[in-house]
């Protein structure tokens, strides 16, 4: 009996620590993600968008990153018929969230900035500052949500080289659903409320590993600006398939 028993801790035991080695949080994490598609024949078109994300935990501070691009390239014909290539879409996005955790680590001080320029958008250029409250309301072995939210400021250039700089409101949520041991949906939205503008972002993305550290991923983005010029559409959306590389 005893022997019975003695065996039956050790089992316990030992499945605890294997328990607690794979809910274990990584210090960092990181991803990349790259996407291409050419097409030939009546329609000639090279489209490439890559990106790279990052978490790092630490005992105080929880940090999120970001880079992102997209490039597409198209063959058309000028007034003379000559074939030439033509970019079409040319977009680069940055951004960073540290969160400082209070006594509840699940309450958190954040700062957050972003870059972005869109060669094919109503600006030059659009830039944000914010801080504020964030906090995570679920966190389980599926489901993880939170949201910031604190007021900041907009750096913005119009193509037209007209200054839009104004205080702003941010507010964003990040959920993500742990399916199955191979697969995940991660849904992200934000909005930045300002008087010049208010410029809103949403990604929707379904990952599904392949082998090891390689990964299959769907996404669909939009990116919304309330104010942009005549003939320039306020909602921008993408749609891709990419592979993705988890690096640690």
């Amino acid at each position: 009996m005893k022997k019975q028993m003695l065996a039956s801790l050790i089992a316990l035991s030992l499945s605890n620590v294997a328990f607690a080695q794979d809910d274990e949080v990584k210090p960092f994490t990181m991803e990349g993600e790259l996407g291409f598609i050419s097409t030939t024949g009546n329609t000639d078109t090279t489209s490439i968008n890559a990106g790279i994300t990052a978490h790092q935990e630490l005992e105080n501070w929880s940090n999120d990153y970001l880079v992102e691009g997209l490039y597409r390239q198209e063959t058309t014909e000028d007034e003379n018929g000559d074939e030439e290539d033509v970019t079409s879409a040319q977009k680069f996005f940055a951004s960073a969230q540290g969160n400082y955790k209070l006594d509840n680590p699940d309450y958190r001080l954040f700062g957050f900035t972003s870059y972005e320029d869109d060669r094919f958008s109503n600006f030059n250029y659009q830039a944000t500052v914010a801080a504020g409250w964030n906090q995570k309301v679920l966190k389980n072995k599926r489901h993880t949500l939170e949201y910031s939210i604190g007021p900041g400021y907009a750096f913005v250039e119009t193509q037209e080289g007209e200054s839009q700089n104004s205080m702003i409101i941010r507010a964003s949520t990040v959920y993500s659903w742990k399916i199955s041991d191979t697969a995940k949906f991660s849904q992200t939205a934000s909005t930045e409320i300002g008087d010049e503008n208010t410029k809103s972002r949403a990604e929707s993305a379904l990952t599904a590993t392949i082998s090891g550290n390689l990964s299959m991923r769907l996404s669909f983005k939009l990116d919304h600006n309330s104010q942009v010029a005549e003939g320039v559409e306020k909602l921008d959306t993408e749609t891709a398939v990419s592979l993705v590389y988890n690096f640690f």
